[in-house]
């Protein structure tokens, strides 16, 4: 059923980043700041908690973090989507991942001679990859007579506890070892930060993916014997760093990528492996030097991605799974009925709010127009209040312009300062998001529209361990509290602001979760006087004259 009478202009959905509804205490930064309009808006509309994490939001399990990619998608598909880790796990299941074109062509490369190299993170954080994963890859080669492998490991400390890399490494390198008997060689080849190297997104930084591409294909780096001695040795020389920072490091023997190799990456998540699988598969590529520090140009190898990254460009064009199609998104419907939408964020937020909300489309739907703020180039701890103003200035002017039915916008404070583990910081950062939403609210409210404030995942409410068993914070060795650098399981808070009185949020319950988030997205169709497909879930506003 359409309401058009009743439809505001614009819609405005505020996605506060990485927000979520944590302890309320001394270790939630969201609770510590000083949040005068979102306490403005609660109290004078009334809110609910929303689901952002685990089943709700088609991750494998109600232990699996949500995050960015699958919380966009969901707001944006307004349908709960089978999600990149739940369908790798399917694929390793029923072994379809092994009886593709892309896997058995790096194991024809290996059985013809040549190395097949294992690429990612090393973890079990399930956001961007599965250290499961990876050892089932590593024990099909062995199944398909692969005779020489070599991995590439990305140290973690950001979905994970932040030098805990050993947990990971350790185990694997021991593996390796037992594995390299009847003829096999398999071993650790490189490794380094995951913020040092190799997953930069958004095109934010090549110099990092550089220093990936040099390490793991022509063996640049500081060498040690054993992956084992490069952790503990770089942990030693510097206490303050963590897994996210690593130097590169290169193990002794390895001497690179040679021709008629194959390289598999092994992240699932997209937007942190676009850029190094542009590096391995486009001709023309231009955006740095790929040849070797000797002048050497780089190896002729084959490549496949363990999901296609972006649909839309293809990239990569070899992949080991298939990722979710999503078609019917708001974006598909506000484009089909001729709404007019402008999208803001800045650059670390970009691709959320437009490709992952579009359905894994790079492309803007028709009447879709988009504003990118640069993020700045330096340690968000540093800068909590990263480029939020200038985001806010867009959206504002925008939603007062009149032009737009929808406006949809993205502060990325509280998850990438949340991300930096430092307290203080991110409760600035918290205090400067709800600054600009009390901007973001007068320009909507001037202009006659609605505004839905919500958030993608939390992080900034959960800024030590919390050990899910006693319900109380983690300790480390020393007695004191474990940060946490990661996304968190809390539920996202859910506002429904219309001051004409029009729409509200239907049976609000800040208790309890009200289902996924990915009911935004028929709220979305609703507001915009559009009807609901019957295959999304529920809106979550009436009109306020409905029963």
């Amino acid at each position: 059923m359409t309401h058009q009478s009743d439809s505001p202009r614009p819609v405005v959905l505020l996605i506060l980043d990485g927000i979520g509804w944590g302890r309320r205490d001394d270790g939630d930064a969201v609770f510590l700041a000083s949040t005068p309009h979102i306490d403005a808006l609660q109290s004078r509309f009334g809110w609910g908690l929303l689901q952002a994490h685990g089943t709700a939001v088609g991750m494998p399990g109600d232990d699996d973090m949500g995050n960015s990619e699958v919380g966009h998608n969901a707001m944006g598909a307004g349908r709960i989507f089978d999600q990149g880790a739940k369908l790798v796990n399917r694929a390793i299941e029923t072994g379809a991942i092994w009886e593709g074109a892309a896997w058995r062509e790096a194991v024809a490369r290996a059985r013809a001679g040549g190395t097949l190299h294992l690429l990612g993170l090393v973890s079990d954080g399930n956001v961007h990859s599965h250290v499961d994963h990876l050892r089932a890859m590593i024990d099909r080669a062995v199944v398909d007579g692969v005779r020489r492998l070599r991995v590439h490991g990305l140290t973690d400390g950001r979905d994970v506890g932040k030098r805990t890399a050993l947990r990971w490494f350790g185990p694997l390198d021991d593996s390796l070892r037992a594995l390299s008997t009847d003829g096999r060689d398999y071993a650790f080849a490189t490794g380094g930060g995951r913020m040092h190297m190799t997953m930069d997104r958004y095109e934010a930084d090549w110099a990092m993916v550089k220093r990936g591409w040099d390490c793991h294909v022509h063996a640049v780096g500081r060498r040690f014997p054993t992956v084992t001695d490069a952790i503990e040795t770089l942990y030693a020389e510097d206490p303050s760093i963590d897994d996210q920072w690593l130097p590169a490091f290169v193990i002794d023997g390895y001497d690179g990528m040679h021709d008629g190799d194959a390289v598999l990456l092994f992240n699932f998540r997209g937007d942190r492996a676009i850029e190094i699988s542009r590096a391995f598969t486009e001709p023309d590529f231009r955006a740095f030097d790929r040849s070797g520090p000797d002048g050497r140009p780089p190896p002729e190898v084959s490549f496949a991605g363990m999901m296609e990254y972006d649909g839309d460009l293809h990239v990569p064009p070899s992949f080991l799974v298939a990722p979710p199609v999503i078609t019917g998104t708001v974006g598909d419907h506000l484009a089909a009925a001729g709404k007019t939408v402008y999208v803001v964020s800045e650059t670390q937020k970009f691709g959320h709010v437009t490709y992952f909300f579009n359905g894994n489309r790079s492309d803007p739907p028709r009447g879709e127009e988009r504003a990118e703020v640069p993020s700045l180039q330096v340690p968000f701890d540093q800068a909590p209040a990263m480029s939020a103003d200038a985001v806010t200035q867009h959206a504002a002017a925008a939603i007062r312009s009149g032009r737009y039915d929808h406006v949809r916008i993205n502060l990325a404070n509280g998850d990438m300062v949340g991300h930096t583990g430092v307290l203080d910081a991110t409760v600035t950062a918290v205090g400067v998001v709800d600054r600009c939403v009390g901007a973001i609210v007068d320009a909507t409210f001037d202009a006659g529209g609605v505004l839905v404030l919500t958030a993608d995942h939390g992080n900034a409410d959960e800024m030590f361990r919390v050990d899910r068993k006693r319900g109380t914070y983690a300790l480390g060795p020393d007695g004191q509290r474990i940060v946490s650098t990661s996304h968190s399981l809390n539920p996202v808070p859910v506002v429904v602001a219309d001051p004409s009185g029009r729409w509200r949020l239907r049976d609000p319950a800040p208790d309890r979760p009200m289902g996924s988030i990915a009911r935004i997205g028929g709220t979305l169709l609703d507001l915009l006087g559009l009807p609901v497909p019957p295959d999304y879930l529920d809106s979550l506003v009436r009109p306020a004259a409905r029963p």
